[in-house]
Protein backbone atom coordinates (compact mmCIF):
# COMPACT_ATOMS: atom_id res chain seq x y z
CA UNK A 1 0.00 0.00 0.00
CA UNK A 2 2.87 2.39 0.73
CA UNK A 3 4.19 1.86 -2.82
CA UNK A 4 0.90 3.11 -4.27
CA UNK A 5 1.07 6.24 -2.12
CA UNK A 6 4.69 6.81 -3.11
CA UNK A 7 3.87 6.44 -6.81
CA UNK A 8 0.87 8.72 -6.46
CA UNK A 9 2.98 11.43 -4.84
CA UNK A 10 5.67 11.02 -7.51
CA UNK A 11 3.17 11.26 -10.39
CA UNK A 12 1.47 14.33 -8.91
CA UNK A 13 4.88 15.95 -8.47
CA UNK A 14 5.87 15.27 -12.09
CA UNK A 15 2.50 16.55 -13.33
CA UNK A 16 2.90 19.72 -11.25
CA UNK A 17 6.39 20.30 -12.69
CA UNK A 18 5.06 19.98 -16.25
CA UNK A 19 2.14 22.29 -15.46
CA UNK A 20 4.48 24.92 -14.01
CA UNK A 21 6.78 24.62 -17.05
CA UNK A 22 3.82 25.04 -19.41
CA UNK A 23 2.45 28.06 -17.56
CA UNK A 24 5.92 29.61 -17.47
CA UNK A 25 6.35 29.17 -21.24
CA UNK A 26 2.92 30.71 -21.91
CA UNK A 27 3.78 33.66 -19.66
CA UNK A 28 7.11 34.19 -21.47
CA UNK A 29 5.34 34.32 -24.86
CA UNK A 30 6.46 31.02 -26.32
CA UNK A 31 3.10 30.49 -28.04
CA UNK A 32 2.38 34.05 -29.19
CA UNK A 33 3.27 33.54 -32.86
CA UNK A 34 -0.01 32.39 -34.39
CA UNK A 35 0.42 33.67 -37.95
CA UNK A 36 3.78 32.57 -39.29
CA UNK A 37 3.55 28.75 -39.00
CA UNK A 38 0.65 28.39 -41.46
CA UNK A 39 2.12 30.98 -43.83
CA UNK A 40 5.78 29.92 -43.59
CA UNK A 41 5.34 27.08 -46.07
CA UNK A 42 4.23 29.54 -48.77
CA UNK A 43 7.61 31.29 -48.88
CA UNK A 44 10.61 29.82 -50.64
CA UNK A 45 13.90 29.46 -48.88
CA UNK A 46 16.66 31.90 -49.76
CA UNK A 47 18.41 30.79 -52.95
CA UNK A 48 21.69 29.01 -52.42
CA UNK A 49 24.61 30.96 -53.94
CA UNK A 50 26.73 27.84 -54.40
CA UNK A 51 26.22 25.98 -57.65
CA UNK A 52 26.85 22.27 -57.65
Amino acid sequence: MSVIILLLIASITVAAIFLIAFLWSVKKGQFDDEMSPPVRILFDDAPNSKKQ
